[in-house]
């Protein structure tokens, strides 16, 4: 057990783990960066779309009872109706109210743990939902990551190589003044030396 958890020490202690832990939380937090430039610059994109980003999804057609939604209500509707979707929800329950109704805030509160705003639609939580503002979303800040991650090792490629030649030119120096001091002790005398 003591071997094992020395092995486990030595791993750890190694520079390239080290390195590579940090760089896992530099990208995480850069990444986190990313996605924000992206949601902003996406808003800006999407304006017009009702709901922007988070409006660009498709509600798939219900395969079963479970994903119909509310009776009297469907699989979505729009968020300016939802009052007669709070009423349409209590009278499902057998309730009749009013917006007026002190418990009309619980009848909708109620309605809202079931549907989730997509945009400007609420959508029934067990309908199949296709994030198209997501999936954008992630493609572009991939995009994003991998060309900064380009730019990054293109310059330490770029340095790695002028240190290569900074090295070899050293070398080639270093052999030239030990051929030259080669060749001035081969033409003295050995007096002179």
């Amino acid at each position: 057990m003591k071997k094992f958890f020395g092995e486990f020490k030595t791993f750890i202690a190694r520079g390239n783990v080290l390195d590579m832990a940090v760089g896992v939380v530099i990208g995480g937090a850069f990444s986190a960066i990313v996605t924000a430039l992206v949601n902003i610059l996406l808003s800006v994109c999407t304006w017009a779309v009702p709901g922007g980003l988070k409006g660009l999804v498709t509600i798939l057609p219900a395969a079963n009872e479970a994903q119909k939604g509310v009776a009297g209500i469907g699989q979505s509707f729009k968020a300016s109706e939802i009052v007669e979707a709070t009423k349409a929800f209590a009278a499902n329950q057998g309730a009749t109210i009013d917006v007026s109704d002190a418990s009309f805030p619980t009848w909708q509160n109620a309605l809202l743990t079931k549907y989730t705003l997509h945009g400007t639609t609420y959508t029934y939580n067990m309908s199949a939902v296709i994030d198209w503002g997501t999936f954008i979303n992630a493609i572009i800040s991939f995009l994003i990551v991998a060309f900064v991650l380009f730019l990054i090792v293109k310059a330490f490629n770029k340095m790695r190589e002028a240190q290569e030649k900074a090295k070899a030119k050293a070398k080639e120096k270093l052999a030239s003044k030990m051929e030259a001091k080669g060749a001035e002790a081969a033409d003295q005398t050995p007096e002179e030396a």
